[in-house]
């Protein structure tokens, strides 16, 4: 198979792809905007061919780089980024060039969270009640109807990125002063809860191969909106609702070949769930290297397997619970990093800085940790999370 990646370099993870792309038997191109000899030495060794662009914006430099690898190896069968910036881009090229993979007539119902509403209403979750274009009046009548606090986001985009939740008139007000022209904003009822999500692979005959649930027990909008840290949990099992409820959802949007990401929210009031949204593409904040920790497998190579041979071969019972715990450079926390790493080794399976550009979400620097117990990864979140008081 000839399979371009597109951005091999970034973000890191996506080396660890391309690896088992190579080892998996394909011829992997790809196609970047950093030099050649500026690729960490493992990810050159797995690309077959290289080609270096000014701005992975311009659709003419990729388009133009497409059809030269085309004109050099033959047909391409893939074309993948793993992530949600270029799955438009992805799209597009698919259609041109007539690539298997999401094309332009299907791919806006994935990346408009205004689009997913109608394929949940397919699905047995409960959706929650929203409208999408606001204006202020629109808004004001949509709040008469689910009252105060709402949640308002962009459209388009991941992550929790311009989102906002909205307590009062005052806070309403404020948001339309200041409101971006250029994005489209949607509005949603505000639910107390917790978000679970069903991660994995499904492959090409639609069929679920591999699933992991992670728990969010602090709101990810607060974490970026105040600068806080994260943490979340990879649990060893996932809950039968949230499979059922998964399952369903990705037969609504008739997902085949590829990663999953699908947001669910769990009412603190009743245990009911709630469809947030889908993303096809694996999960972030290094949960793919959490599923690993978890089930004791390698989600890197059996995502290859499956997209090379249709193939996957790893376990489907999670042996620990993992942990994430960011922390950031502005706070100060009780417990030293050196304590960490002393203490906790038996159970530390990672720990690194955190990109840059990730580290409104992720936190400045981050540990992963695993257990037998869900208990036990918790309090060991609480130490190395605990701030010193003024």
């Amino acid at each position: 198979m000839n399979i371009i990646f597109f951005s091999p370099h970034f973000p890191q993870n996506s080396t660890y792809f391309c690896i088992n792309l190579k080892n998996s038997g394909a011829n992997v191109l790809g196609i970047g905007d950093t030099p050649y000899d500026a690729l960490s030495d493992k990810l050159k060794e797995a690309l077959t061919d290289y080609i270096q662009i000014r701005n992975m914006e311009d659709y003419d430099e990729v388009l133009k780089s497409v059809g030269y690898f085309t004109h050099k190896f033959g047909k391409i069968d893939r074309f993948e980024s793993l992530n949600d910036h270029w799955l438009e881009l992805e799209a597009k090229i698919r259609t041109d060039f007539n690539i298997y993979g999401t094309k332009l007539d299907s791919v806006y119902d994935v990346i408009h969270k205004s689009k997913m509403k109608k394929f949940f209403e397919k699905c047995d979750v409960t959706m929650i009640r929203s409208i999408k274009d606001i204006n202020y009046t629109k808004s004001v009548n949509f709040i008469k109807t689910v009252g105060y606090p709402i949640v308002i986001k962009p459209d388009l985009g991941a992550g929790a990125s311009m989102t906002s939740k909205i307590n009062n008139d005052q806070e309403l007000n404020q948001f339309f002063e200041h409101k971006p022209g250029e994005v489209n904003f949607i509005a949603e009822e505000f639910i107390e809860g917790n978000v679970l999500t069903y991660d994995g692979l499904i492959d090409r005959d639609g069929v679920v191969q591999l699933a992991a649930t992670h728990l969010f027990d602090q709101s990810i909008m607060k974490v970026v909106n105040t600068n806080d840290h994260l943490h979340y949990y990879c649990l060893k099992e996932v809950p039968t609702k949230i499979k059922l409820a998964g399952q369903s959802i990705l037969r609504a949007f008739d997902i085949k070949e590829r990663f999953f990401h699908i947001e669910l929210f769990e009412s603190k009031k009743n245990g009911k769930l709630y469809a947030l949204e889908v993303n096809m593409r694996p999960p972030g904040a290094w949960m793919p290297d959490a599923i690993n920790f978890t089930y004791d497998c390698d989600v890197y190579k059996e995502w290859a397997n499956m997209v090379v041979h249709n193939h996957v071969n790893t376990t489907k019972e999670g042996k620990y619970f993992t942990a994430y715990a960011s922390r950031k450079d502005h706070k100060h926390y009780v417990h030293s990093h050196e304590d960490i790493l002393s203490i906790f080794s038996p159970y530390l399976v990672n720990h690194n800085r955190i990109e840059d550009v990730f580290s409104q979400a992720m936190g400045n620097y981050a540990f992963q940790f695993r257990a037998d117990t869900l208990e036990k990864v918790q309090s060991i979140v609480s130490y190395v999370q605990e701030e010193m008081r003024n």
